[in-house]
């Protein structure tokens, strides 16, 4: 047991932390081991892999996974600033490479292989932006006249428009939505809320004529018939099929023909293996984490902890949102990870990278050291 009176930075860590979200953050990669393991076999064996190729690689993944987080989880305020700058400056680097030399799957290019490791350089790009954006927002409503929200515009243009490049419009609509939220939530006035949300509208219908796979799956969603729809379809079959309770572990039939089952539809997966009970249970984990971060978020007088922490939080509970939609029919097929759920190391790390951060900034801190962080930002840009 760690006791109060021990003055380390681990008895600090452990006594600041908010020990429930956390506990909420391992309960939900636990419950992704669970769902790996019923998910992934059939779809390694139809490739000619080890029936737990996958399963092993998700364990692998989730060591280095955890150290970030629990690293990232020490941090004070400022250094995440610094490491958001870092990250989000390889991140644009890696992306740039993506487009120039990396390998085109499906008519899109968003990986790239480095010292035999594909790398998705878009996963990490998200969390830090979102940092770099709260950051400026803060310095904005702090220092009116720095043209911080000017600038923060500037970053959003650059990363979507190498996004769009890809073409990735999953991360780019996750990314304009974490922005426009965090936006809101600093104050900025209803007719720029209102004008960027034209702007997406407007940026949604371009796409929708001019990229010929978008309209193809908006067009499936409208009207079934137009297409194929066989993932969607055989993912509601699987919500049917398991009911409440479910059709019990490796009893599902879904995961021997869906060939996103370990990814994208491993949330239908789970419905017909363990029933919409065990959904349910998943949707209050997200649910829990999203609205405890954001209220301890709202309890901290410090203006860029409360936006990254807010903006964080929307970024995970929003690419949640999105992969559930997805799975249950409710918007247009999109490729998304259901965080620390599907398979794939570049989100797994990236996410535990960007919890990492949540967990630092809603850190309970005496009210000297809050002071203290905002005497010495003062001082930098005095």
């Amino acid at each position: 047991m760690i006791s109060r009176e021990q003055r380390t930075p681990l008895s600090e860590w452990w006594w600041t932390v908010d020990r429930l979200l956390l506990a909420a953050i391992i309960a939900l990669m636990l419950a992704g081991v669970i769902l790996s393991l019923a998910a992934s076999p059939p779809v390694a064996t139809r490739i000619g892999l080890d029936p737990f190729h996958f399963f092993n690689r998700h364990i692998l993944f989730m060591v280095p996974s955890v150290i970030v987080l629990i690293g990232v989880s020490f941090m004070s305020p400022r250094q995440i600033r610094r490491s958001a700058l870092v990250v989000f400056a390889l991140s644009m680097v890696l992306i740039v490479a993506t487009l120039l030399i990396g390998p085109e799957v499906k008519g899109a290019k968003r990986w790239i292989t480095i010292l035999g490791i594909n790398i998705q350089a878009s996963e990490s790009a998200k969390p830090a932006f979102v940092v770099i954006a709260a950051w400026l927002f803060s310095e904005s409503a702090r220092k009116p006249e720095m043209p911080a929200t000017s600038m923060a515009i500037v970053l959003l243009m650059m990363l979507v428009s190498l996004l769009v490049m890809q073409p990735d419009f999953g991360q780019t609509m996750l990314i304009l939505m974490a922005w426009g939220s965090l936006f809101f939530i600093a104050g900025m006035r209803m007719v720029w809320v209102f004008g960027l949300g034209a702007t997406a509208a407007g940026g949604l219908l371009m796409a929708y004529f001019l990229v010929p796979h978008v309209a193809g799956r908006i067009k499936r969603f409208m009207d079934p018939a137009s297409g194929d729809t066989f993932q969607v379809d055989t993912a509601m079959e699987a919500f049917s099929n398991g009911g409440w309770f479910g059709l019990g572990p490796g009893e599902g039939i879904a995961k021997r023909s869906l060939p996103d089952s370990h990814t994208d539809f491993v949330f239908a997966v789970g419905a017909e293996e363990f029933g919409i009970l065990l959904c349910l249970a998943v949707l209050s984990l997200f649910a829990f984490i999203v609205i405890r971060a954001m209220s301890r978020a709202y309890a901290t007088e410090d203006l860029f902890s409360r936006f990254a922490a807010s903006g964080l939080a929307i970024l995970f509970g929003v690419q949640a949102a999105i992969n559930m939609a997805v799975n249950l029919h409710l918007i247009p097929a999109k490729g998304m990870t259901l965080p620390f759920i599907s398979y794939g190391g570049s989100s797994m790390i990236s996410l535990a990278y960007s919890v990492g951060m949540l967990l630092a900034l809603t850190r309970m801190r005496p009210r000297t050291e809050v002071e203290a962080i905002d005497a010495h930002v003062a001082r930098t840009y005095a």
